[in-house]
């Protein structure tokens, strides 16, 4: 990695990055949500390639599989796009205490304010982010994947909080949806900053506040016996989409099921001044019974990207096992007696 590099990436996260205890309010972002136009001409870097720099987010209401209620409908209309989101945007208001009862209010954990889940559908009025297959959801998985979900389910039930190795990886604060790859819409935090230089591109995810390095000068892969949180990304041009391809993930990160022989192919497509379109294909022969593809705009938002303080303010996890261990020691007790 060149210095020059290293020093535009500090240089410019210094600036962009404040910080700020946990997440940001969805009342601090404003964020455009523009169709693609039907003519437009990209901007490009001063070394000609498409530029996708600035701060974007991928919020929305949209589901990222094809509910039952729309089976086999692709699109909604304006009307039904409208409805939807006003239902949807009342069903998730945490702030509500109508008929919910304590301990279900206790366990909404946040209210309303702390969210960031976007209040719209995409632009294209899709009824899923998954666009292929043509049913909108995601395949299903191998019968051996299947045996690897339930053993894990077997395991957690068995052990739920003996140590933090039981907990999941969001839980731990080492891993989330959002930071992918691939960038999964999430409930807040759905934000991201991307720079460019002629070599590298690199992205700043909030949640968790990963930055993913993307060389572009088509070197290969790692040894297969050299394993990532975040797979190991290689990226190129292909005309105006940067192409991303992720191997050599964990058999720990299980995205929708799959296992460390995940392929993943990102590609970033700058469409109008206000969107990028953010497509993912998942290959994983061994977890999933055919490959599938997501699409999710991307769209510019005001910012800026906040410090996600997971690590230090993680008191969930220090909360869990100190009940669990309460709960084991009430049990004793309650033997001996």
């Amino acid at each position: 990695m060149s210095g020059r590099f290293l020093a535009a990436v500090i240089s410019v996260l210094s600036l962009a990055t404040l910080p700020a205890a946990g997440q940001a309010p969805a009342s601090a972002r404003q964020v455009k949500a523009i169709p693609p136009a039907k003519t437009w001409t990209p901007p490009h870097t001063p070394y000609g390639d498409p530029d996708l720099q600035g701060l974007w987010t991928n919020a929305t209401v949209t589901p990222f599989e094809r509910p039952g209620q729309f089976a086999g409908k692709d699109v909604l209309t304006e009307e039904e796009a409208a409805e939807f989101e006003k239902t949807t945007n009342q069903t998730r208001d945490a702030d509500r205490r109508d008929a919910r009862g304590t301990d279900a209010d206790v366990a909404l954990a946040y209210n309303q304010v702390w969210y960031d889940r976007g209040t719209k559908v995409i632009p294209t009025r899709r009824t899923s982010l998954v666009v292929d297959p043509p049913d909108g959801r995601v395949p299903p998985l191998t019968p051996d994947a299947q045996r690897r979900v339930d053993a894990r389910a077997a395991a957690r039930r068995a052990s739920p909080a003996g140590g933090p190795e039981d907990r999941s990886l969001a839980e731990r604060c080492i891993l989330w949806p959002t930071a992918g790859p691939p960038m999964v819409p999430s409930g807040y935090n759905n934000n991201y900053q991307i720079l460019q230089t002629q070599d590298y591109v690199a992205i700043l995810v909030e949640m968790i506040h990963d930055v993913r390095i993307i060389p572009l000068d088509r070197r290969p892969h790692p040894s297969q016996t050299i394993r990532q949180w975040l797979g190991d990304s290689r990226g190129h041009w292909d005309g105006n989409t940067l192409v991303v391809e992720t191997t050599n993930f964990t058999n720990k990160t299980n995205f929708r099921g799959s296992d460390e022989n995940l392929r993943l192919t990102e590609r970033f497509t700058r469409v109008d001044a206000d969107t990028i379109n953010y497509e993912f294909t998942v290959e994983d022969p061994s977890s999933f019974t055919k490959s599938w593809t997501a699409a999710i705009p991307m769209v510019k938002t005001q910012g800026p990207i906040f410090e996600y303080a997971c690590h230090e303010g993680n008191y969930g996890m220090t909360n869990l096992l100190s009940g669990a261990r309460a709960e084991e020691k009430a049990a004793a007790e309650g033997k001996k007696r």
